[in-house]
């Protein structure tokens, strides 16, 4: 089994994709999770790769968030859409970030994912709120690489 499939169990990835669910109950935010062994670019240019090629900035309003797991790099990058950069201040993830980071460094990955995307989610509400017209754009599976 690679480390990539070792990473997270099946009850810990549904309970991410529920949190994905949950995050965006009051957003019109998209937030997907990519999760692979390794990079072989630096992991931000890495994280705009998958963003795209997951389709991410294809979304209405630009408002896709991608947290992405380098599983053997020990690296993390929240990545998100133009539309949330045009709106947020700099330094938006950062909180989010450290968490995410306090978490992975005790091992516990599933939590750090779950919290930052649940974090992720009510930063979203704020400037991207739920519209009764909002359709969901993007798959909530994890990815994996």
């Amino acid at each position: 089994m690679s480390h990539v499939e070792e990473f997270l169990t099946a009850k810990e990835e549904k309970e991410i994709v529920n949190a994905i669910l949950e995050a965006e109950k009051n957003t019109s935010g998209e937030i997907r999770v990519h999760i692979e062994a390794s990079a072989k670019i630096d992991h931000f240019s890495r994280a705009q790769q998958i963003f795209h090629f997951l389709k991410m900035d294809n979304t209405k309003e630009g408002n896709g968030v991608l947290l992405y797991v380098a599983v053997d790099d020990k690296k993390f990058v929240i990545y998100g859409g133009e539309g949330i950069d045009r709106v947020v201040p700099k330094g938006f993830w950062n909180t989010t970030k450290d968490v995410i980071g306090a978490h992975f460094k005790k091992g516990n990955f599933k939590q750090g994912i779950v919290e930052g995307i649940l974090m992720a989610g009510k930063e979203l509400r704020d400037h991207f709120p739920y519209k009764q017209n909002d359709s969901n754009e993007l798959n909530d599976a994890i990815s994996k690489g």
